[in-house]
């Protein structure tokens, strides 16, 4: 008698990876509506800036377009992690998943940097409606970025031990969508606060 490999569809068990896509899938999807609130409010305050400053007298825009390129150049290397995962080259995976959070922890300093010289120039989260939501919506987006990199950075280690698993918990793929998601949001983000407002 031969012995079949029943899979988990065979018994009627759910497909877990599947499951798991579908679960991050609607993570993402509520972070839209979420993110789409904030911009909204951001839209709707953007030219309420009482005493303090406005965007065009704070916005360093080619500063600000030099940090937004670098984390859309983090998705080409989260795309070459996923690539070497899927290859089951862990080192070239690593190596990826750590370039990829190296490019967020800069686009974090650059919007540190940012900050800070926007605080000198007397705009704060007080200041004004448009100094409030500017800094809410940016502020969160940045919290994301370093959630991403945090879960980049435990992932490397991860493969070290052997605990990386295709099938199992946040693994590259699942990690890659929400660090894409990250990405486009940004780019929406910086179209419609930076580039639309000066």
């Amino acid at each position: 008698m031969t012995t079949e490999t029943l899979t988990p569809q065979d018994h009627g068990a759910p497909d877990m990876d599947n499951m798991r896509k579908i679960a991050m899938w609607a993570f993402l999807g509520s972070e839209c509506l979420f993110f789409g609130s904030l911009i909204t409010t951001f839209l709707v305050y953007r030219t309420r800036v009482g005493d303090g400053p406005s965007a065009s007298d704070v916005f360093d825009i080619p500063f600000t377009s030099v940090s937004s390129f670098i984390l859309l150049m983090s998705s080409l290397t989260m795309v070459l992690a996923h690539y070497s995962s899927v290859r089951k080259d862990w080192r070239q995976m690593r190596v990826w998943l750590l370039a990829t959070a190296l490019l967020g922890m800069v686009f974090l300093a650059g919007q540190v940097f940012e900050f800070t010289e926007f605080v000198d120039h007397g705009l704060t989260v007080t200041t004004s409606p448009f100094g409030s939501s500017f800094f809410v919506l940016t502020g969160f987006h940045g919290a994301h970025v370093a959630i991403g990199v945090l879960m980049l950075v435990a992932t490397a280690f991860m493969s070290y031990s052997g605990r990386l698993s295709d099938g199992e918990g946040m693994n590259v793929e699942i990690i890659g969508l929400y660090w894409h998601f990250v990405d486009i949001v940004w780019i929406v983000i910086f179209t419609v606060v930076y580039l639309l407002q000066v």
